[in-house]
């Protein structure tokens, strides 16, 4: 299509082309004069793109496109005298497509529609086609509400006297718009609503005003025009007329309404026309673009500007200045594009080119809109008060005249200036210009509209109320630039620049220059439309006036450049591979450039037409179309050859599928003749086969048929006669039944009413005798007398009731005692009778065992005498036949038989010790490591236990020494008369490892207190921070050797297993030994525990009197300190000798055992084994198996002795220690209070000194190390170096030199965070105060990610250890700990601070694990989260110490949340009655309890439940590890059965059958809340269990002896002491219940004796579960965390 003469496809077709291969959005630029075609062109453009590139999708979007056409035009577009249809707005309309380059959408933005076109039009001019429209269709019946009539009868259409245009059908013109408008979604409704708005604009220019004086008009009444466009509009008719004719005028203090004069009312009305129908063209506008936007991402776009041309009238305007003024801007473009950018290209590449001069209008462009331009002049002149039109033009005249050649002044006119503009010169006249760049309405008009109940006229001007500033986009991409403001009625003070708009020419200006950026930002095309005359005639062609056009629009100058320029272009790389085709193989060089030069010297002889640049190939007009036909036709030959070959091998393919086809078709219509003539012969006999049985069918049919029948008619006829006599019978019952009930309801009810009398006279009787005995106790109650005999008689009672109790109670106590004997002695006697039972069962075992063994060696014994008197008689008979050479070969296999017997007798006894021995190891084994690890599993969950007590004991001596060290301080700023203290200091018990409590120094002795320093203090805090350290470790060293020992024995286990396959039982000596030990074991730890206790007693019984002296306090610590170590030293010994005694069963186990051989079985095995060398092999494999098995036991026995001196020297060394420290508390207790003190202390101090010199051996070890190993680094770091050197010395600088360098583009890289955070050492305090003294949990948890201050404060620590700065590492988590501590301390009774802090302190823990950089803790990271581990530093120690801040935490949580409950807990569980009505009466005899809450304050178990929701949603807000909310869930519940249970058992109202169905069903409403938070595995439900059975207990039977045994073994959970005491309690409530008689209480007291249980009888509420903290690795990238501003840690930054 290139080269065929200049087309609008043309154009559109290459800019779609370069959109595809460029990848780059393009603009289409259409100007022209005003009718030279530009709109026409524009729709031929968007139809050339729909109709290529097709939509995306099913909506059809090109033809939405193109619809969009004739609504535009048709409210757009209007008749000029130079045009039959000129635009009066400029648009562009950008085309959005795809990846695959098809339409996807379109936008449109519109420029400076001409409103005043609406009131007023020049002769042969029309108003805008849409009004011409509606008048032509005004006898449609949908128009008939319009009241619409010839155009000639509205003065907004008549003006231009010329309504009709030739050729032009206005009504057919009205379909196609509307057809356009449902196209485009615009419905029927909102159809209507625009055609009744533009009906109401056409009356509303009809309304005609009355003077009434110089100053004021009105109009007329009940005027016709303006009551249709009231009607119309929805709006009152006598506001809008008053309105027309006045206005309102505000002041400083009043606002008055003043009347205007006839002239100003009609240019009111004008002005509200304008307004409206700028608004309507808007709403259209904006309903368009939301029509065509795209719902996929646009990749590119083809942009099409349509604009209005170069215009000059006879009267040219404002809207003529702002016309010409864009069509500068536009030549400014060209200009820019076509010769700047062209002659520019052609320097840059070096050719040959003598420059053209062109016209530039940047001069033109300055006058209008630089500084002190025509626009600024406008716009300075509209903000005066009194500007005008005349005021202005004289400001012109003084700036620009004789000082710009462009500007002039008419010489008969002083109101109207000319511009010499690039087309020609244009005279405007000034009037009007300052009124249309304002272009203002009045407010209270507005207001009027707003008041309308027509629902799309409310939203023309909602839509006014949102506009967004002139130059940012609407919603919609378009930009409005007439948005008409409307004169405030009353203005405020000081609101006047607020309120001040940007004028029509300032928002144009704008417009333009976002037009020039986009248009910038493509790639233009231009399309310049001539036109041909000015009289608008056909085939007439004016030449002056086309070469005056072509020479204005730069045309010339352009055919200039073309002709001596080079309008085409390639790259080389686009060249060659462009024309490769064109090549042959040895035309192809390596250099692109040459290759290049050589193949176009050959295609074009001509060198004039083509040059060469730096980096490009430029060519002459018509040259590259050349070269293209010479490729087409090299493509065109070798298509057809292809074509040629693939269509003759198509040919020869199509017959031979032809020709097996036919042979095909011939077999199978054969083989189909020959089936067919079998299936008639088939047929044929089959039909025979098939009558004789259909036949006989028939017949036997028939006959079956009438034999049913008559069956039936018997049937039914004799159950006819049964069911009657059936009938008969049943009535004869009924009746006799009917008359026994009502005889008997007679006799009863007769016997009822004489009992009824008899018992009401017996009532009246004993009434009388009552009121008779009532008088005589009145008269009798009232002497003296009679009270003081009743008080005598109550008084003997209540003593001798006395007496009774005290010698029931003596009573009670001797046969308690005498019962305890009893069971002592029974006891005893049948733990001796069992004994002799297992004794006696074990022997008649063995006894049974030896019988069988006996039997079965007689009968083996007489079937070997058979088999040898067997033996004996052939021996006589081959002895008989057989010669001396026989009797050789027999003692031969004589002998052989021996030897095999005796290797068979080996083989068996070695086998059976070995199967025996693996049996008896394996079993033992697998026993010992199961009991182990429970051993293991409760050691540990002991140490924990025990460790998170001394953990909430040291807080609590923290905290009391914090309250000493406050009232001492106290104690010193008080100032006592005659004596002065100094003050004391305190050193900081910052020990949190410690497993028994520090002595603080605030106990001791002042004068020791006033000597010490405080850098002393310090140290000695550090010291016992570090003892505690070491303790730690070296549990943690003996926990993972027996964890090593365990794994070590399972193998060992496994092995066996697998070479054996049964299991012989255990031995009972082994059991016997173990438990032997553990009960040795069990009595010495009792004895060391009675001698503690005491001690302890003997202690406190012979302490000084002094009770507040300072010693006394420090003694206690220190005792309880030196009671904790021996209990652990207790610990240890037990688990030593544990596993000491399970080695030693094992070594027994493994010794061989010795027993009987079978003879039977080896004679059998010799005589089957008959061949020598069999008998051989068998021997040489025993032989090594017995060898395997023998250095197997003796390494298992040399690695079982090893293990032995190992726990043996452990043993030894603990002994030592033990002895040690009795050693020094046996001193210590010799010693005064304060030398105690004194001595334990030094004693300490020496230790650790020791073990810190071993540590700082270490150190230095370390230390040269690191030294070693950064000096092998530098060696490496130079070899590398060297290395790297040579290799670019190996490189020759040729290869560097001809390498062409080529412009590299260098993109900027966006900064990547590491995930560390940097502060100065300075602001260390401030980060600490604000991220945790002064954080908010609540804000953080709502609005910030879970643990944010745990990350920030990890990502601190990564840069110092980064920076590798220990004393800021040390310096930062030190502060850290001590800020968590002082916040908790401050608001420690608080839930939510407790929980967010737990949350961060585990999450922070959990963060130093992750990224400590140990293989363990690394599993789960991504290689980036791998990349941020810590480098420096390893921070285990401190890990630690979070770890023990986390179990306070813990422990200070259970504590609140035990707070919290506890009044809640025994009115929710057991007072408040859930099941109404289960409970009825309270038991008899039972004083009222108060409750421990005031009625209207008690809770119930829905307030436990929401208490618990609150908690649980709190603690998943925090972050918090689902693990640890286990745990605390499973607190809060052993907390809530331990008070429910305890209560139950001291309250005798509560055991009752009804209350046990509360219990019951108030569990099972906790149970119901744990599935609903999925918590039921976490272990709450089993602390429950004892509640539950106790419920059990009050519920079920208590009478028989099954009763007791069910009852035994349903409550495993409770103690003897818990049932029993619910048995004594419990109370019958109504008569179906039964108190529990005593001896069944005996029964179970009796059945229960043999359990082993604790007695006591309340729980422990308080007993707090060991805490773990599983690790939790984190997904969050650190990188990613951003600081909110609300934290205030601004001082900090990202790295």
């Amino acid at each position: 299509m290139g080269d065929m003469d200049p087309h609008i496809f043309a154009v559109a077709e290459e800019a779609y082309k370069q959109m595809a291969r460029d990848e780059r959005n393009q603009s289409i630029i259409v100007s022209g004069e005003s009718g030279a075609g530009k709109t026409v062109s524009a729709k031929y453009a968007m139809r050339y793109f729909a109709t290529v590139s097709g939509s995306a999708s099913e909506a059809n979007v090109e033809e939405k496109v193109l619809a969009s056409n004739p609504i535009m035009e048709s409210i757009g577009n209007a008749k000029t005298t130079r045009n039959d249809n000129s635009s009066r707005f400029g648009k562009y309309i950008e085309i959005g497509f795809d990846k695959r380059y098809r339409i996807i959408g379109a936008n449109m933005r519109t420029y400076l529609l001409e409103k005043s076109r609406v009131v007023f039009q020049a002769e042969e001019e029309r108003n805008y086609h849409i009004f011409y429209q509606l008048c032509a269709s005004a006898a449609l019946p949908e128009f008939k509400t319009l009241r619409l009539g010839n155009a000639n009868y509205f003065h907004y259409t008549k003006q231009g006297g010329s309504p009709v245009i030739d050729g032009v059908d206005d009504a057919k013109e009205m379909v196609n718009t509307r057809q356009a408008c449902t196209l485009l979604g615009i419905s029927d409704s909102y159809q209507m609503g625009i055609f009744r708005i533009l009906a109401g604009i056409l009356h509303l220019g009809n309304v005609e005003f009355a003077s009434r004086d110089s100053d004021s008009c009105t109009v007329p009444p009940k005027h016709e025009p303006l009551t249709i466009f009231c009607d119309l509009m929805g709006v009152e008719y006598e506001e809008m007329a008053h309105w027309l004719c006045h206005r309102k005028l505000a002041t400083a203090t009043e606002t008055y309404i003043k009347p205007i004069s006839k002239l100003h009312a009609i240019n009111a009305r004008d002005a509200l026309a304008k307004h409206i129908y700028a608004n309507l063209f808007n709403w259209i506008v904006d309903h368009v673009n939301k029509a065509l936007h795209a719902t996929v991402k646009q990749h590119s776009f083809i942009g099409v500007l349509d604009i209005y041309g170069f215009e000059t009238f006879e009267i040219n305007s404002f809207e003529q200045f702002c016309i010409n003024y864009a069509n500068e801007k536009l030549q400014q473009q060209f200009n820019m594009h076509v010769f700047k950018l062209e002659q520019e290209e052609y320097m840059k590449e070096q050719i040959p080119w003598t420059l053209i001069d062109f016209y530039d209008n940047q001069p033109c462009i300055n006058l209008i809109e630089a500084k002190m331009g025509v626009l600024d002049l406008l716009d300075e002149e509209c903000k005066m008060p009194k500007g005008s039109d005349d005021s202005w033009a004289q400001k012109l005249y003084n700036t620009h005249l004789n000082k710009c050649a462009l500007f002039e002044k008419p010489r008969m006119s002083n109101k109207a200036f000319i511009i010499k503009h690039f087309a020609d010169k244009v005279e405007y006249q000034c009037e009007g210009f300052l009124e249309k760049n304002k272009d203002t309405v009045y407010e209270e008009q507005i207001k009027v509209l707003k008041s309308s109940k027509f629902k799309l006229l409310l939203e023309l001007f909602q839509d006014e109320e949102k506009v967004l500033s002139p130059t940012s986009a609407t919603p919609s991409g378009r930009v409005p630039l007439s948005r008409t403001p409307i004169k405030p009625a009353k203005a405020r003070p000081g609101q006047a620049s607020k309120e001040h708009k940007k004028t029509v020419g300032h928002q144009f200006r704008n417009s333009l220059h976002l037009l020039m950026e986009t248009l910038n930002a493509t790639t233009p095309h231009y399309v310049r439309c001539i036109k041909p005359n000015d009289f608008k005639f056909p085939f007439t062609f004016d030449e002056k006036r086309a070469v005056q056009q072509l020479r204005a629009c730069g045309v010339l100058e352009t055919i200039r450049i073309s002709a001596a320029g080079f309008p085409s272009r390639w790259t080389y790389q686009e060249f060659f591979s462009r024309y490769r085709v064109l090549m042959k193989q040895k035309d192809v060089l390596g250099d692109r450039k040459q290759t290049c030069k050589n193949v176009l010297e050959k295609l074009i002889q001509d060198k004039d037409k083509y040059q060469f640049g730096k980096t490009k190939i430029f060519f002459r007009a018509g040259q590259v179309a050349y070269l293209e036909k010479i490729r087409a036709d090299k493509l065109r030959a070798a298509c057809i050859r292809i074509q040629k070959t693939i269509r003759g091998w198509l040919m020869r393919k199509k017959y031979m599928r032809m020709r097996k086809a036919a042979i095909t078709i011939q077999r199978h219509v054969r083989g189909y003749q020959a089936r067919c003539y079998a299936t008639f012969l088939r047929r044929t006999r089959a039909a025979t086969t098939i009558q004789k049985f259909q036949r006989m069918y028939v017949v036997r049919k028939r006959y079956q048929r009438m034999r049913e029948a008559t069956i039936a008619l018997q049937a039914l006829l004799r159950g006819y006669m049964v069911r009657n006599k059936y009938q008969m019978m049943l009535r004869e019952h009924k009746c006799v039944v009917l008359q026994k009930h009502v005889r008997g309801w007679l006799a009863r009810r007769r016997y009822r009413r004489t009992l009824r009398a008899v018992v009401y006279l017996q009532c009246c009787y004993r009434r009388m005798m009552a009121k008779r005995e009532l008088k005589k106790l009145k008269i009798e109650a009232r002497s003296v007398e009679r009270y003081k005999k009743l008080h005598i008689g109550l008084e003997n009672k209540i003593m001798q009731l006395q007496r009774k109790i005290d010698e029931q109670n003596k009573e009670y106590k001797s046969l308690l005692e005498k019962m305890s004997s009893l069971e002592l002695t029974y006891s005893t006697e049948t733990e001796k009778l069992r004994s002799d039972v297992e004794r006696l069962r074990t022997s008649e075992e063995e006894a049974r065992s030896a019988t069988s063994r006996v039997l079965s060696l007689q009968e083996e014994i007489a079937k070997l005498r058979r088999e040898l008197q067997h033996t004996q008689a052939e021996k006589r008979s081959i002895e008989e036949r057989a010669d001396k050479y026989k009797h050789e070969t027999e003692q031969l296999v004589s002998e052989l038989k021996e030897q095999n017997s005796l290797l068979k007798t080996e083989k068996e006894e070695l086998n059976r010790r070995i199967h025996d021995q693996a049996k008896e190891i394996t079993e033992s084994m697998e026993k010992k490591l199961v009991e182990e690890t429970k051993q293991l599993e409760l050691d540990l969950n002991d140490e924990r236990l025990r460790y998170q007590n001394l953990l909430n004991e040291f807080s609590r001596l923290e905290e009391r020494y914090d309250d000493l060290k406050d009232e001492m301080n106290l104690m010193v700023s008080i100032p006592k008369p005659g004596h002065k203290r100094t003050d004391s200091t305190h050193s900081s018990n910052e020990s949190e490892y410690t497993f028994s409590s520090e002595i603080t120094e605030a106990e001791d002795l002042p004068l020791r207190m006033e000597q010490e320093p405080s850098e002393k203090k310090a140290a000695l805090d550090m010291s016992l921070f570090l003892k505690l350290q070491k303790r730690v470790s070296e549990l943690e060293q003996e926990k993972q050797s027996l964890q090593d020992e365990l794994d070590r024995k399972e193998e060992q286990a496994l092995r066996a297993k697998a070479k054996e396959e049964e299991r012989p039982p255990i031995r009972g000596a082994e059991l016997e030994y173990e438990s032997l030990k553990r009960q040795e074991l069990e009595s010495e730890n009792k004895k060391l525990k009675n001698e503690l206790n005491e001690l302890q007693k003997a202690l406190t019984e012979t302490r000084a009197p002094e009770v507040t002296a300072p010693g006394a306090p420090a003694y206690r610590v220190l005792l309880d300190q030196l009671t904790s170590v021996s209990e652990e030293l207790e610990v240890r010994k037990e688990e030593v000798l544990i596993l000491r005694s399970q080695l030693v069963s094992q070594k027994e186990a493994i010794q061989p055992k010795h027993t009987m051989t079978d003879a039977t079985i080896l004679l059998e095995d010799v005589q089957k084994m008959k061949d020598k060398g069999e008998i051989a092999q068998a021997y040489i494999g025993l032989k090594e198996t017995n060898r395997l098995l023998e250095s197997q036991l003796q390494s298992q026995k040399k690695s079982h002795e090893n293990e032995l001196e190992s726990l043996r020297g452990e043993i030894q060394s603990l002994k030592e220690e033990n002895n040690r420290q009795q050693q020094l508390l046996a001193q210590n207790l010799q010693l005064p209070p304060e030398a105690r003190i004194e001595a334990s202390l030094q004693h300490e101090i020496t230790r650790l000194t020791n073990e810190n010199l071993d540590l700082m051996e270490q150190l230095e070890k370390q230390d040269k190390t690191v030294r070693k190993l950064k000096k092998q680094l530098k060696v490496f770091a130079k070899k590398i170096g060297e290395l790297e050197v040579g290799q670019m010395e190996n490189i020759s600088p040729g290869q560097i030199i001809d390498e062409p360098i080529r412009p590299v583009n260098i993109p900027r890289k966006e900064k990547d965070f590491q995930g560390m955070l940097e502060y100065k050492k300075e602001d260390e305090q401030k980060l600490v105060k604000n991220l945790i003294l002064e954080l908010k949990p609540r804000g953080v948890a709502v609005n910030l990610i879970p643990g944010l201050p745990a990350y920030i404060l990890f990502m601190c620590v990564r840069h110092a250890d980064y920076l590798n700065d220990d004393q800021k590492v040390r310096s930062l988590l030190t502060s850290t700990i001590n800020g968590i501590k002082k916040v908790l301390k401050k608001r420690g009774d608080d839930f939510e601070t407790v929980s967010f802090w737990l949350s961060n302190t585990c999450r922070f823990l959990h963060c130093l694990k992750q990224y400590s950089g140990e293989e363990g803790f690394m599993k789960h990271n991504t290689p980036r989260q791998n990349e941020h581990c810590l480098t420096n530093f390893d921070l285990a120690e401190y890990r630690q110490v979070l770890s023990d801040l986390a179990i306070q935490i813990y422990q200070q949580l259970v504590r609140v949340l035990e707070n919290i409950l506890q009044p809640m807990i025994v009115s929710g569980m057991l007072e408040h009655e859930t099941i109404q009505g289960v409970s009825g009466v309270k038991p008899t005899g039972l004083r009222k309890r108060t409750s421990s809450i005031a009625d209207e304050g008690t809770y119930t178990l829905d307030s436990i439940i929401r208490q618990l929701n609150s908690f649980h949603s709190v603690m998943c807000q925090h972050g918090m590890d689902p693990e640890l909310i286990k745990q605390v869930v499973k607190q809060m519940f052993y907390i809530i059965g331990a008070i429910t249970l305890n209560n139950l058992l001291l309250r005798k109202d509560m055991c009752s059958w009804s209350k046990g169905m509360q219990i019951r069903y108030n569990v099972s409403q906790l149970e119901e809340w744990l599935r609903d938070k999925n918590l039921m595995n976490s272990g709450a439900k089993e602390t429950l269990e004892p509640l539950i059975q106790a419920a059990q207990l009050l519920q079920v039977k208590k009478k028989t002896d099954e009763d007791a045994e069910a009852i035994c073994s349903m409550c495993n959970a409770l103690t003897t002491a818990q049932i029993v005491k619910v048995l004594n309690l419990y109370t019958p409530v109504n008569e179906f219940e039964e108190r529990v008689l005593v001896s069944f209480i005996r029964t179970i007291q009796v059945r229960l004796r043999d359990r082993k249980d604790s007695p006591q009888l309340l729980m422990d509420a308080k007993h707090i579960f060991p805490v773990t903290f599983p690790f939790n690795p984190s997904s969050l990238a650190l990188e990613t965390i951003q600081i909110p501003a609300s934290l205030g840690l601004g001082f900090i930054s990202r790295v």
